[in-house]
C-alpha cells in the first residue's frame, strides 16, 4: 500500500464554516505509518454547518483510506461532537447530521479496526488550513 507496509493510516480531518450555516470547506490528510503524507484534500463543499463539514472531511478522508487500501485506520480530528458520536457516546440528535453519520458507519465497516480520537486544535493544523484554504476569499 504505502511506505508503512502495515496498511495502517492517520487520518487528520477538519471542517470549517464561516458563519453556522456558512460557506463551507474540508481538510484532510492522511499519513501512512511513517507519518509521511499521502493524501492531501481541500474542497470547497457550498453552505452548510460546521459540523455537517466535520462529517464531510471524515467522509473524505475514509473514502481515500480506503482508496489505499488500509487496514486500520486512526482518525484524529479537533470535533469533540464528533468523536464521541462515532464512539456512540453521544446520540445524533441533528436531522442533517443522520444520514452522515450512517456513511461514516457504513465507511467503517469496511476496516477491519479504526480508532478515533479527539486531539486539540493545535496538533490538527495541517488539516485546519486545508479546510480554511478551500475557503479562499469566502
Amino acid at each position: 500500500m504505502n511506505a508503512a507496509g502495515n496498511n495502517s493510516v492517520t487520518i487528520y480531518v477538519d471542517g470549517a464554516s464561516r458563519g453556522n450555516p456558512g460557506p463551507a470547506g474540508i481538510g484532510v490528510v492522511i499519513e501512512d505509518g511513517c507519518g509521511v503524507p499521502q493524501v492531501k484534500v481541500s474542497a470547497y463543499i457550498g453552505e452548510t454547518t460546521n459540523n455537517v463539514a466535520e462529517y464531510r472531511a471524515l467522509i473524505t478522508g475514509l473514502r481515500e483510506a480506503a482508496r489505499l487500501k488500509a487496514r486500520h485506520v486512526d482518525i484524529r480530528t479537533d470535533s469533540q461532537l464528533l468523536v464521541e458520536q462515532v464512539r456512540g457516546n453521544y446520540k445524533v440528535r441533528s436531522g442533517n447530521l443522520r444520514p452522515l453519520f450512517q456513511e461514516v458507519k457504513e465507511l467503517l465497516a469496511g476496516f477491519p479496526s479504526f480508532a478515533i480520537v479527539h486531539i486539540p486544535r493545535e496538533q490538527n493544523r495541517a488539516a485546519d488550513a486545508l479546510a480554511n484554504k478551500a475557503l479562499g476569499g469566502r
